[in-house]
């Protein structure tokens, strides 16, 4: 799903409340010394770069910074001035927006190879969500001037960043559609099963989400009260569906859920 969109929240200026003090983007700490061939290696991992030319690509390492982040911190903040684009190299990281009344909707969980911050990047305009590491998390950080400088040269660059922006609308597009038409039953069985896919360990059970989240976190993603997920979740319990152990969770039949995910059983 898009990280940044054109609807910016109401800004703190605007509710009254007093000015917030530089972001974390100004102030990040942790870089890391990294040689010039290692940074072109770690780009290479990100689906954005790794089909770049060898010039461009040693061009593009050339004005990028490795940073290490740890498990906890805070990247940036919503409304927090962007001039950097990030790609994951290690770790995971949690993006999210707030609302007026405190309560977060999760945009999604990055991980190695993923990329962003892109609009903030290009356009100049405000944070319009939250990045916070959920484990101890390597990232590449690119700022704006030196990488609107090789976009204007390198139409190569251009077009891969393009393709990017095109995924995000896609995925912006079918999100949407899942929150106006699909029940939370049939909305919650397809996060699981896409958690599954991306973040599951086969075991002799089932697939184990290797992913610490609560049931919280859950309905952060969907949209939905805790109380919501949980009422489903024990329902799926009950079936022989999953099992919640040891804080994650355990889908035991990967085909029920997978018909659960499906607008056709809704």
């Amino acid at each position: 799903m898009t990280l940044e969109t054109a609807r910016r929240l109401p800004s703190d200026a605007a509710a009254g409340v007093p000015p917030r003090p530089p972001g974390p983007e100004a102030r990040l700490a942790g870089h890391a010394e990294v040689t010039q061939e290692q940074k072109e290696k770690l780009l290479r991992r990100s689906f954005v770069f790794r089909d770049l030319s060898p010039e461009l690509l040693r061009r593009l390492a050339g004005v990028t910074q490795v940073v290490r982040v740890p498990k906890g911190a805070t990247l940036f903040r919503q409304e927090d001035e962007g001039d950097s684009l990030y790609a994951v190299i290690s770790g995971l990281v949690r993006i999210a927006v707030s609302g007026r009344g405190g309560r977060e909707l999760i945009i999604g969980l990055f991980e190695p190879g993923d990329v962003f911050g892109e609009i903030a990047l290009l356009d100049g305009l405000p944070r319009t969500a939250s990045a916070q590491a959920e484990q101890d998390t390597t990232v590449l950080v690119i700022h704006r001037a030196p990488f609107t400088a090789l976009i204007a040269e390198e139409p190569a660059l251009a077009r891969h960043l393009i393709e990017l922006l095109c995924e995000r609308l896609r995925d912006s597009t079918e999100h949407l559609g899942e929150y106006a038409f699909l029940s939370v039953r049939c909305r919650l069985a397809k996060k699981l099963r896409a958690l599954a896919i991306a973040h599951g360990r086969y075991e002799a059970d089932g697939v184990r989400i290797a992913l610490r989240l609560s049931q919280t976190d859950i309905g952060q993603m969907l949209g939905v009260t805790r109380e919501a997920v949980n009422k489903q979740l024990k329902g799926w319990c009950r079936q022989g569906v999953l099992s919640l152990e040891r804080g994650t969770i355990l889908v035991r039949d990967m085909a029920a859920l997978a018909a659960a995910a499906s607008p056709d059983d809704d």
